[in-house]
């Protein structure tokens, strides 16, 4: 049985009716307990606030949330990046908040709280990075969305960047995805099919500091929000299908101003290196479980290096850092580090690279 399907030609009717100039509709949306779901709720303002400091405070129910008991469940909502909403138009606006517990402490999963202290502190050395987030199309039964029912699509080679019905499966939610990020204000830098059949790939980025995780985060709602109106479920499992079919990731391209200056490449090398010293503590940092997620997907296999080893090359995909060929023939740009889960926080992801490669901690 699929999911309950509205006509949403009914809706429009609705949607089409004039919304008065001093109410502005607020979707607060923040990351819940596991540190992967998002949950949001909306409340309507008088006027539109003129910048992020001027939208109230708000409460949710955390016990509804994995991140609060029941007898002491109030938790806060500290707006702090404001995009357009592409789904109710006009003045309206998404609105990505942190949480904070009953006693002003960040919660569990706020992991952005300590992102933006790191991002400030390195600030001087402007780190950018471009995230490229893959999830898997799934129908409503759990099953990757276009595979047979009762058994398996032909082996993985005509899907990546594929053309056809016989190769891409979803495109219109792919479509749709794209055209709401540019309108809410999302800095997405591109889209393709990946290696598996249902499996896409968006990329959000250059960002600098905070910024990254600001606007995955809010891609990723996005995300969410359009498969929903398809009737379409998004997963972002590191392997939703065993056996010979590519995992899913998070590549994250990393770069500070002295990388991308003349003779870069120094810094960039001098960079790996120090990556190289604590590789158990990124890939505990890289997905939600601590590696226990993103063992299922770096086996050595299916373009990822082991996730008990440390790597890196030029052009290498099956490295933990590679370094772009454009970037070795030029002596500066920036790397990518291919460990991430696709499930991954991108706060924490980006935060340890800093404290890593600028703060030397």
């Amino acid at each position: 049985m699929g999911a309950p399907i509205t006509d949403k030609k009914v809706l429009e009717k609705f949607l089409e009716l004039d919304q008065p100039q001093n109410k502005c509709m607020c979707e607060y949306v923040w990351i819940d307990g596991t540190g992967e779901g998002l949950r949001s709720k909306c409340r309507t303002l008088d006027s539109v606030p003129k910048s992020v400091k001027e939208y109230p405070e708000w409460n949710f129910d955390g016990s509804s949330t994995y991140q609060a008991e029941g007898s002491n469940s109030d938790m806060y909502l500290q707006p702090v990046s404001v995009f357009r909403d592409p789904f109710r138009k006009g003045h309206n606006k998404m609105v990505l908040c942190e949480v904070f517990k009953y006693n002003r402490k960040p919660a569990e999963t706020n992991r952005r709280y300590t992102c933006a202290q790191i991002m400030e502190r390195a600030k001087d050395h402007h780190p950018w990075f471009g995230i490229e987030q893959e999830y898997t199309l799934l129908a409503f039964d759990g099953h990757p969305f276009g595979w047979p029912k009762n058994g398996f699509p032909g082996p993985q080679g005509p899907y990546y960047c594929g053309v056809g019905a016989n190769k891409v499966y979803g495109r219109d939610i792919v479509e749709a995805h794209y055209r709401a990020c540019l309108y809410a204000g999302v800095n997405i830098g591109g889209c393709n099919a990946e290696v598996m059949p249902a499996q896409w790939e968006f990329q959000i980025g250059p960002c600098e500091g905070i910024d990254m995780g600001d606007h995955l985060w809010m891609a990723r709602y996005i995300m969410h929000r359009v498969s929903e109106e398809f009737g379409v479920v998004v997963t972002l499992d590191p392997k939703p299908m065993e056996g010979d079919w590519n995992g899913a990731g998070a590549h994250c391209n990393y770069s500070t101003l002295s990388m991308r200056n003349d003779g870069g490449i120094r810094a960039i090398e001098d960079a790996i290196e120090k990556l190289s010293k604590h590789h158990v503590r990124h890939i505990k940092a890289y997905d939600p479980r601590e590696g226990k997620d993103n063992e299922r997907r770096l086996t050595g296999q299916h373009e990822t290096s082991s996730i008990h080893d440390f790597s890196a090359g030029v052009a290498n995909r099956g490295a933990s850092i590679r370094i772009p060929r454009q970037v070795a023939e030029d002596g500066r740009g920036y790397l990518e580090d291919r460990r991430p889960s696709s499930n991954c926080d991108p706060y924490a992801v980006t935060e340890v690279i800093v404290r890593t490669t600028c703060l030397d901690e």
